[in-house]
């Protein structure tokens, strides 16, 4: 392709942009390659979707130290009831934990002692904040 053909490409997409942004018209986005977002549709985010089985209850845990590994915090919360299922959340880039995890208990009253008896509680030099997992809105 030769300079000419080049220079003509770039010049009609820098005038459809700026026809786009007089006009005051959103541009299309790319929707392959890198940096592309995925649309997630509406509804409920994607950890939140699938489906709680019974009367399982879902609990935050912050402020959790870096560290620390899912059997950890699993055998932390066995001390208050069944444990259905532990997550630390991780950076998706590095693997590293963010500090913060979801603990889900088999059966209400095992999740309020958790809360009640993990709530400042030390762990691995960090003083947890426990409460009910609240759904994510869209804002956030």
């Amino acid at each position: 392709m030769s300079a000419w053909n080049i220079a003509c490409i770039a010049g009609a997409s820098l005038a459809w942009f700026i026809v786009g942004v007089v006009a005051g018209k959103q541009l299309p986005r790319a929707s392959a390659g890198r940096g592309a977002r995925k649309s997630k549709g509406k509804g409920k985010t994607p950890a939140k979707s699938r489906a709680r089985s019974g009367s399982q209850i879902e609990l935050y845990v912050g402020n959790l130290s870096y560290n620390i590994r899912t059997k950890d915090l699993q055998q932390a919360f066995e001390k208050f009831g069944k444990v259905a299922s532990a997550r630390i959340i991780q950076n998706k880039f590095n693997g590293k934990s963010k500090g913060f995890g979801f603990v889900e208990m088999a059966d209400k009253a095992g999740s309020n002692a958790a809360c009640k008896g993990l709530n400042g509680a030390d762990l691995k030099g960090r003083k947890l904040v426990v409460n009910e997992a609240r759904e994510r809105s869209r804002d956030d």
